[in-house]
């Protein structure tokens, strides 16, 4: 899919790592080759997500908000999924893969925290150690995930540098990952060095695998597909098996409080090319090539770059993307919740705000809601009166 020998798509991806870490990599490349075509690793990993994730997620059709829009609007429920979230597709391949490679520890960043959940879910399973890496902003504002993690066994270990979220849990999870290589780093997006991108993408496709199967069954298909932006797992999962149809791919990403206000996580709109967490990608860098912190209302958004085969699509065009304001995020969950009876994750509240962002009159469309809102509560409750 896209993606060359050396792990790049196009000019971005690539394997930007110190030495300590080529070992682990290369058995993890290995590893990862090997066992994606291995017929009773992959009947496994399929058994597990039928029998214990609960797969496939219902493709449903969002009556009230097609008859608003004036479009046929379908939601992916990735909400559906135990654990609450696309994550737990992943964390069980990759928990899966590291068994096989008899690792016993495992680690894992979170900012959200739905990805952190997934894996202690997924080492609680396999009876394996885990640690997870979150900010101590994001501990605070995802209390409720927080302790999911420590009942489900696994250590939460803050991160106290930058701006105390995402891309400081990942930095610290790379710090204790090169001094203890021997680990097993479960990363949770299509980010990172090479072949974690490939990995992340690998099994997360099952969710546009299992939309082309649904579309079919109705004699359907979408005309466009919407998915929230962070580092972009889910919207990989979506888009895999439709990269090369004649579908528009839709990006959100967190606009925060605005492009020009300083508060923002918008990428693909405010980045340049770069260096972030051992890939080459679009991130958001100041004139000296030093990160700038980003900033989302949504945990899961506030990332300061994008996955590789991203910057890709979005470098050719091949997606467009849509800077979502916190303000608007916030109307579109309260519009799906009074409408639908869901209330959706905050990332994927960015994806249903593109609904007012694009004419989609008699278009067949697909967003995939990625996860759940109950992490999110008190930050609803917060901020809508």
């Amino acid at each position: 899919m896209l993606i060359d020998e050396h792990g790049f798509y196009g000019e971005y991806g690539g394997a930007y790592i110190p030495e300590m870490l080529h070992q682990p990599v290369e058995e993890l490349k290995k590893a990862f080759d090997s066992y994606k075509e291995d017929k009773t690793f992959e009947a496994e990993y399929l058994q597990l997500l039928k029998d214990y994730v609960g797969r496939p997620t219902p493709l449903y059709k969002a009556e009230n908000l097609s008859t608003k829009y004036e479009a046929e609007i379908y939601l992916k429920r990735e909400d559906l999924n135990h654990t609450g979230a696309h994550k737990i597709n992943n964390s069980i391949g990759q928990v899966l893969l590291a068994k096989r490679m008899n690792k016993k520890r495992i680690i894992a960043e979170t900012g959200a925290g739905q990805h952190g959940v997934a894996t202690a879910t997924a080492c609680a399973l396999m009876g394996l150690e885990c640690k997870v890496f979150m900010g101590e902003m994001d501990i605070k504002r995802q209390a409720p995930n927080v302790s999911r993690m420590k009942m489900l066994g696994a250590e939460v270990i803050p991160a106290s540098s930058g701006s105390k979220t995402l891309k400081d849990a990942t930095n610290e999870a790379i710090r204790y990952w090169i001094n203890n290589p021997d680990t097993f780093y479960v990363i949770g997006s299509v980010v990172g060095p090479h072949p974690y991108p490939q990995i992340v993408a690998h099994f997360q496709s099952i969710i546009s695998k299992e939309m082309k199967q649904q579309f079919k069954a109705i004699q359907r298909q979408p005309e466009v597909i919407i998915a929230c932006v962070g580092g972009g797992s889910n919207a990989v999962g979506a888009f895999y098996h439709y990269l090369n149809d004649p579908v528009k791919l839709l990006i959100a990403e967190g606009g925060g409080k605005g492009l020009d206000s300083g508060l923002s996580a918008a990428t693909s709109v405010l980045g340049t090319d770069g260096i972030i967490h051992g890939s080459k990608t679009i991130l958001m860098q100041d004139e000296n090539g030093q990160i700038t912190e980003p900033y989302s209302i949504s945990a899961g958004l506030d990332y300061p770059g994008i996955g590789p085969l991203h910057a890709h699509l979005i470098k050719y065009q091949r997606v467009e993307s849509f800077s979502i304001t916190d303000e608007e995020a916030l109307t579109a969950a309260q519009q799906l919740a009074k409408m639908e009876g869901i209330i959706p994750a905050l990332e994927s509240a960015h994806a249903l705000a593109t609904l007012e962002k694009v004419d989609l009159k008699n278009k067949c469309v697909v967003i995939n809601l990625s996860g759940r809102g109950d992490k999110d509560l008190e930050t609803y409750i917060s901020n809508i009166s």
